[in-house]
């Protein structure tokens, strides 16, 4: 699959980030603890030059626990402050009050010797969209002061929203840069919701997810599925994958045999395969198949 999806509003959104930064001494980044590296927008690593980082790697109660620990270690290696949170957590939104702290110490140090006393840390809470900042933000701040939604697109304008006498965020829209060189990247942020599901083929997308749970968590997708190799399907395979019958005929039939098993089925008893792809979609969002992670940690 080669997705690309740049809706215009995320050049306007991208213009007032830059303008913004000016303001904020802090970059809160969120990436998704399920794509660490793919989630990440490589824009704002320019963008936010010169200022104090901390990448937060959201929604990890969703993501495989060894791949969480092996990616804090990747970005250590690389001297990168990343910490593992979720964001609805209160333990964990106390954790991220912690580090913003240490990350800022040296600049308010810098600040008391120069006399600047009780300057409030400036932050902007940045990432893709659908990773989780609005949420983080009322989970910080105790209240609804973001909106949240689980779809692409909710949070349109910056809006600041002022914690305490020693933090102020900035809540951003989500961003994503104007093209993907790596399709497999494309692939996961579709996976997860980051790319709007407007713009993508859920079947094709359902066969992907297959492709990757039967090679990287085969244990998994086993305890997922109501139905069993075993059990005759029957149906013919959607026109649509005619021409790659060869190589998705394996993951054909598992949809097949969870759309009779789970009643995703038409008229005519025929296979839903749009019902069953968003069954196997939205489970997959939801962690209920279980804890996964998209990309392994290397060295």
């Amino acid at each position: 699959m080669n997705i690309q999806w740049y809706p215009g509003h995320m050049t306007k959104a991208r213009r007032q980030m830059e303008a913004d930064l000016k303001q904020v001494s802090l970059v809160i980044e969120l990436a998704d603890a399920r794509i660490p590296l793919g989630s990440r927008n490589p824009d704002i690593d320019r963008m936010a030059a010169g200022k104090d980082r901390l990448i937060l790697l959201n929604k990890a109660d969703m993501a495989d626990p060894a791949e969480n620990d092996a990616w804090v270690k990747w970005y250590a290696a690389r001297n990168i402050r990343a910490v593992l949170c979720d964001a609805r957590n209160p333990r964990d939104v106390k954790a991220i009050r912690r580090a913003v702290t240490e990350v800022s110490a040296e600049r308010m140090e810098r600040n008391r010797r120069k006399g600047i006393l009780n300057r409030p840390v400036r932050a902007m809470v940045c990432g893709i969209p659908n990773v989780g900042k609005s949420t983080l933000i009322n989970s910080v701040a105790g209240r609804s002061a973001a909106k949240t939604g689980n779809k692409p697109g909710v949070t349109r304008s910056n809006q600041w929203i002022r914690l305490d006498r020693t933090l102020e965020l900035l809540d951003t829209p989500g961003i994503l840069w104007p093209k993907f060189e790596d399709p497999e990247v494309s692939v996961r942020l579709a996976l997860l919701g980051s790319i709007s599901d407007q713009v993508v083929d859920s079947g094709e997308l359902a066969l992907e997810l297959l492709k990757f749970m039967t090679r990287e968590y085969p244990a998994l997708l086993a305890g997922w599925r109501k139905s069993t190799d075993e059990e005759d399907g029957g149906d013919e395979m959607p026109e649509l994958m005619a021409g790659d019958y060869a190589e998705n005929a394996p993951y054909l039939r598992i949809m097949e045999r969870e759309a009779r098993a789970r009643g995703c089925l038409r008229g005519g008893g025929n296979v839903d395969y749009d019902r069953i792809a968003a069954v196997m979609l939205n489970d997959f969002r939801a962690a209920k198949m279980g804890r996964i992670t998209l990309e392994k940690a290397t060295v």
